[in-house]
């Protein structure tokens, strides 16, 4: 029988910082779920919370009620929040503790280790469980170096960007997949974050956590290793941050160093400012500049996928509209049903290509 998680959100359940969590309720998880922590939800489906669909997760109080009613007893406790910087919370901290002292396993994706925490470290050594820290950097001598065999291969890669933190790149990449594996299009998924390990997706890296000299690197190995092993029609690499987010620039590397043939570019139209960074005046780019920019870094915007944050619900659907008219571009909310329009878009670039190959 397979491990079961207990997932700490710890009062964020509602944020941003609980993506992680919110990528595990959608699923899939590496380990099935047995419940989420968070006090001021405790009683609710996390399914119905999350999304208004029901999936059986139930919301817990505190580590402690969760052990006493589930079955099979849980044996494994996952960070569930992704706080900047990687601060580990006091609340998500006592979590951990009481799930240590329970003889749980740790699994933990912040830049803060948890096998550098004394009193963690401790109790785990004592009971005999372990501590996995997702974000500890492998040893250089692991690491593999760009070496361009990814030009040569000719499965097209589509990496997922955006235009900011925190818009749900990830779960547009998981959903593409799955609407074009219904569809027909054989797609795998290349992860780039904590949380695409805690899927259990096979192919991929914590980009944040690679040594600068390396990441190109990785990202073409775990592009290769996915074509090797899977061979599929197409390969979404999931973005991080943003080109132009002054906290941590990314996404150049998966157009370069990918050879993207496209990107599906995630934008929040009610969102001013990059996440955090409202007081010091640092605004998001016009997306019609990140297109433009994209089309400078070698690659094209196939479409681009909104994330509603800040926009009132009779808005949504205008500005969806307005957006499609103005950039000359499919438009598509990922959540809202707009997920056969955008494999339509995926399959109409795939035809294009193959034809171009044929005549050439």
């Amino acid at each position: 029988m397979s491990d079961t998680a207990l997932v700490l959100a710890n009062g964020m359940f509602r944020s941003v910082f609980a993506k992680t969590t919110h990528g595990l309720v959608r699923g899939p998880s590496r380990y099935p779920l047995a419940g989420i922590i968070d006090a001021e939800h405790a009683g609710e489906d996390a399914g119905e919370l999350l999304d208004g669909r029901r999936r059986d997760i139930p919301i817990h109080a505190s580590v402690g009620e969760a052990l006493a009613s589930a079955d099979p007893r849980p044996t494994v406790c996952i960070v569930g929040v992704a706080t900047i910087g990687g601060v580990l919370p006091p609340a998500v901290h006592a979590g951990l503790v009481e799930a240590a002292e329970a003889g749980m396993s740790l699994v933990n994706g912040l830049h803060r280790l948890l096998s550098d925490d004394p009193e963690l470290a401790g109790i785990v050594d004592r009971n005999g469980s372990r501590i996995i820290d997702i974000r500890k950097p492998r040893p250089t001598s692991e690491l593999r170096f760009w070496s361009g065999e990814v030009l040569r291969l000719a499965t097209p890669r589509v990496a997922v960007l955006g235009t900011d933190c925190a818009l749900g790149k990830r779960t547009t990449t998981s959903l593409l997949r799955g609407a074009c594996r219904e569809a027909g299009i054989r797609a795998e998924m290349v992860y780039t974050g904590q949380t695409g390990w805690l899927q259990g997706y096979p192919h991929g890296f914590i980009f944040d956590a690679t040594p600068n000299d390396f990441v190109c690197g990785e990202l073409e190995g775990a592009i290769l290793g996915c074509q090797r092993d899977t061979d599929p029609d197409l390969i979404l690499i999931e973005g991080q941050a943003a080109l132009r987010n002054p906290s941590g620039p990314c996404g150049s590397e998966h157009i370069i160093s990918g050879a993207t043939a496209g990107v599906i570019l995630q934008h929040a139209p009610g969102r001013k400012y990059f996440e955090d960074y409202g007081e010091l005046g640092c605004e998001i780019p016009p997306v019609s500049e990140e297109i433009e920019l994209i089309r400078l870094l070698g690659s094209q915007v196939w479409a681009v996928t909104l994330h509603d944050e800040g926009l009132r619900e009779d808005d949504i659907e205008p500005t969806r509209a307005r957006m499609a008219e103005e950039l000359g571009l499919p438009v598509v909310h990922p959540l809202r049903g707009g997920m056969p329009r955008l494999v339509e878009v995926v399959r109409g670039h795939l035809q294009q290509a193959r034809h171009d190959e044929v005549r050439s």
